[in-house]
């Protein structure tokens, strides 16, 4: 992924493949609905633990890989 617009849209596509609102979403990771719609929307200036808590409640797992040679 390249930015938080195409992150927001697999986001919004995992949800929806697992059957859950944007509402239950957001109760389950603790978070506001207005957050999920945001991060949905590909709002740049989410806050990066909502974030990860919003990921780890759907079951993604977030992978980082360094750059050759580092």
């Amino acid at each position: 992924m390249t930015d938080i617009k195409e992150l927001g849209e697999f986001v919004a596509k995992v949800r929806k493949e697992q059957g859950v609102t944007q509402l239950q979403l957001a109760q389950a990771a603790s978070v506001g609905r207005r957050f999920v719609v945001e991060l949905e929307n590909g709002k740049e200036t989410i806050q990066t633990g909502k974030l990860l808590k919003v990921l780890e409640t759907l079951g993604v797992d977030v992978t980082l890989t360094a750059p050759e040679g580092v």
